[in-house]
């Protein structure tokens, strides 16, 4: 019994430390100037499809959602033994309450009155959600989007994942303006917005001390940005 003891508690210590290295994995490493940026790998085994086109309520574009295929593989058991199936998922957003989610690599944006589509970006991207401020175009006529991805590989392990630094980007509803209003090398934390004002509020945290983690000693950014000017000029306040 004390053999087994001995050998389960090496197996829970071995667990814990593996556990506390992949918490540990830091989401930014520095170089000198804190500057370069790593290249994205493209796995050219990778096969990119589109979803059918989406339309927002009240305007005049269609968008297309474009990410990889999608192939799972699963395990099955059998009298013979176990075996593994590969599934294939051609669906790679989802859409609702104006907003569309997946794991995206781009949008395309194309004019219901024309052939004519355009990409959002043409730079590495993982867009998480994109979303319609429909209640501001109802009060101001401006179409804006709103997307929450991660557009550099700040972990510097050759892709571009949620083990990034998730940033805030806006843009019009024709992709047209794509800009990004949050701070580079600041995680978004979350946005929210206030109808009454036509303000888009957003919070960050900055590592300030250059561990390569997002903890109780960093520095928390509040901001917003007044959707009904022309500029979309990012107002920073202290609530604290």
């Amino acid at each position: 019994m004390k053999i087994v003891s001995i050998a389960l508690l090496s197996i829970s210590m071995f667990f814990l430390a593996s556990c506390k290295q992949e918490a540990e994995k830091p989401k930014v490493i520095y170089d000198a100037a804190n500057k370069t940026k790593a290249a994205v790998k493209v796995d050219s085994a990778q096969v990119a499809i589109a979803d059918l086109p989406i339309q927002m309520e009240g305007t005049d574009y269609l968008i297309h959602p474009v990410a990889d295929l999608r192939v799972y593989e699963r395990g099955t058991k059998s009298r013979y033994g176990s075996s593994s199936v590969i599934d294939l998922s051609f669906t790679i957003s989802n859409f609702g309450e104006n907003e569309i989610t997946g794991y995206l690599q781009n949008l395309k944006f194309q004019k219901t009155n024309s052939d004519s589509i355009r990409p959002l970006t043409n730079k590495p991207a993982l867009i998480q959600t994109a979303t319609y401020l429909k209640t501001v175009a109802d009060r101001t006529k401006k179409q804006i989007m709103v997307y929450t991805m991660y557009d550099v590989d700040t972990n510097k392990d050759g892709k571009l994942d949620s083990s990034d630094i998730k940033s805030l980007y806006l843009s019009e509803i024709s992709g047209a303006r794509f800009t990004k209003v949050s701070t580079n090398f600041q995680e978004l934390i979350d946005w929210s917005l206030i109808e009454s004002k036509n303000r888009l509020y957003f919070r960050t945290v900055e590592d300030t001390n250059k561990n390569g983690q997002f903890d109780k000693n960093d520095v928390l950014h509040y901001n917003y940005i007044d959707l009904s000017n022309t500029t979309w000029e990012v107002v920073t306040y202290n609530p604290i």
